[in-house]
């Protein structure tokens, strides 16, 4: 029995499950139960795929003696992708000619010449530079000072910087995420590269900002840290979007060719930018990583799931500075995120273009991506207390008084989670309510929300509007919960909100519509009113009787 059994999954969540499968024998077998289950074409396709993908790389098939005749389009396509010698296609090209002489395979052999020396077809001067003020010589910006961009004269950028956000004065878990993650891309980097251009090994870099950050330093080593930044001020104890920007930009520019009273001299860091950054996509960490890619004059790719750093072929003229050329970028961050439709994951690309760096590749990665690290005590890495003067005007609010919910903010690590969708429409706060008290039935379990009830004009009256925030969002813009138990009441299951619930190992769906496309992933789907189902389900968690009454309200 294969460990990944298809039938149980949908397409969107088995294509990143699948790339990891590299038995062949195993794929056949999740095949063989695809057919004799659902037996969906493009689930089989999918495997199939990976399948040829696999023997092809234990075969190490020869392009040059091959019988492209005993080959599908697909298996050309996969073959052509790893070849760089143009007289090799061209070969391949003329024996397919002169075979089944099929317009979809030649047309995978050209496509990969042109991206490798150019087409014929495209002639054009290589672009010529003409700088910014210049060429927008009337150009109005709000930001005076960011009127024009220009790359940093031969720039150098180095190690890949992780923000460690805290929440009252602990690493919450995408913190540890993400320096477990980039330990191994770090790690990966260095072997396959040789460390950085000169050969000398990139790191993690850790950055924390906050009042008494200097007591994580030691734990952020432990979760995979080479070297920790960190600024402490009380006056920071709270996110403030100036102030952590402002110190973030500066650490990332001290040590570079630019010395002057905002780019700090110092001995621990002889490179202009990071050459990645990562934050996480949590509330704060969305506006802190706009902020400062934004002020670091480099792109963002918002909301990720998946990371890696492969090098990439392009052609676009406006990278490579001449129609027809191709250009092989190295070191490029890969930044993986959910499209709308869940059957792909979008791969976006920072990459430089003539004249102009994006440095830092930055990415926001969704809570829940990556697992967490062990900590390790034995692990040695070097601490630097950045030296910042935040000026007092950065500091005109103050904040005066603030409560903090007792639970929410981190819907991760809970046994349980209750969430609510649209189907309270009927009476909101009485079905919030409703769902806090079955909350309050478990003995660790926490209220989360979609996203389709936060963007709704729905009054909640009472207690009720504090339960009701960005902060209990789940989803693809929200937080990815993993709990033992995930109760979907009222929610439609759109692939936004699945992909950040759908690794829950039981989920319990509560809908009123029997098509709603919950129902195709939940282990137990209960066709009914929630403000019935709630109450009962309630009931039943505090008597002991939970499977009891899920089978009682399913014969219903």
């Amino acid at each position: 029995m294969p460990e990944i059994d298809p039938t149980e999954h949908e397409i969107a969540e088995l294509g990143p499950k699948i790339k990891d499968v590299d038995d062949a024998d195993e794929l056949r077998e999740m095949l063989e139960l695809e057919e004799g289950g659902e037996d969906r074409v493009p689930v089989k396709t999918l495997i199939e795929d990976r399948i040829e993908k696999v023997e092809g790389d234990e075969g190490e098939v020869d392009p040059e003696s091959i019988d492209l005749d005993e080959l599908t389009v697909a298996d050309i396509a996969n073959l052509v992708r790893d070849i760089d010698d143009v007289a090799v296609l061209e070969d391949m090209l003329e024996r397919e000619e002169a075979g089944q002489d099929r317009k979809t395979a030649k047309g995978q052999i050209e496509d990969r010449i042109e991206s490798i020396e150019g087409s014929d077809d495209e002639e054009g001067e290589e672009l010529e530079y003409v700088p910014p003020e210049e060429k927008h010589p009337d150009l109005d910006h709000p930001t005076n000072e960011k009127q024009w961009v220009e790359s940093i004269d031969d720039g150098t950028y180095r190690d890949m910087w992780v923000y460690c956000e805290t929440q009252h004065g602990e690493l919450i878990d995408v913190s540890k995420e993400m320096l477990g993650k980039a330990r191994r891309l770090m790690d990966e980097y260095n072997d396959h590269y040789g460390g950085d251009e000169d050969g000398n090994p990139e790191e993690v870099v850790a950055v924390l900002i906050g009042d008494g950050v200097s007591d994580l330093t030691d734990q952020v080593i432990e979760y995979g840290a080479d070297r920790v930044v960190y600024h402490e001020d009380d006056r920071l104890a709270r996110f403030r979007h100036k102030p952590y920007t402002e110190i973030f930009c500066s650490m990332a520019r001290a040590g570079g060719q630019v010395a002057d009273d905002d780019h700090a001299e110092v001995d621990w860091k002889d490179y202009d930018e990071p050459r990645y950054t990562v934050f996480p996509a949590t509330n704060n960490g969305r506006d802190l990583s706009a902020l400062v890619q934004g002020e670091l004059d480099s792109g963002l790719a918002s909301d990720c799931s998946g990371l890696y750093i492969e090098d990439a072929m392009i052609s676009n003229p406006a990278k490579t500075g001449k129609p027809g050329d191709s250009k092989e970028f190295d070191r490029i961050l890969h930044m993986k995120r959910p499209d709308f439709s869940g059957f792909e994951y979008s791969t976006i690309l920072c990459i430089d273009k003539p004249f102009r760096d994006f440095h830092p590749q930055g990415a926001s990665v969704i809570p829940g991506s990556f697992e967490i690290p062990e900590a390790d005590p034995e692990r040695e890495g070097e601490v630097v207390e950045f030296d910042a003067d935040p000026a007092d005007e950065w500091f005109q609010v103050e904040v005066t008084d603030f409560d903090t919910l007792d639970s929410g903010v981190d819907l991760t690590g809970h046994d349980v989670i209750v969430a609510m969708g649209r189907g309270i429409g009927d009476s909101p706060t009485e079905g919030i309510e409703l769902g806090l008290d079955l909350v309050e039935a478990f003995d660790d379990a926490a209220f989360g929300l979609s996203r389709g009830v936060i963007t709704s004009s729905y009054n909640f009256e009472g207690h009720v509007e504090q339960y009701v925030g960005e902060d209990r969002q789940i989803g693809e813009s929200g937080q990815v919960v993993e709990p033992d138990v995930y109760v979907a009441a009222g929610i439609s299951g759109a692939i936004q909100h699945k992909v950040g619930m759908d690794e829950s190992d039981t989920i319990v769906a509560i809908n009123t519509d029997p098509d709603a496309d919950i129902r195709g992933f939940s282990d137990y789907f209960v066709e009914g009113d929630l403000f019935e189902v709630l109450p009962r389900l309630t009931e039943a968690v505090e008597s002991g009787e939970l499977a009891a009454a899920l089978a009682e309200a399913s014969d219903d």
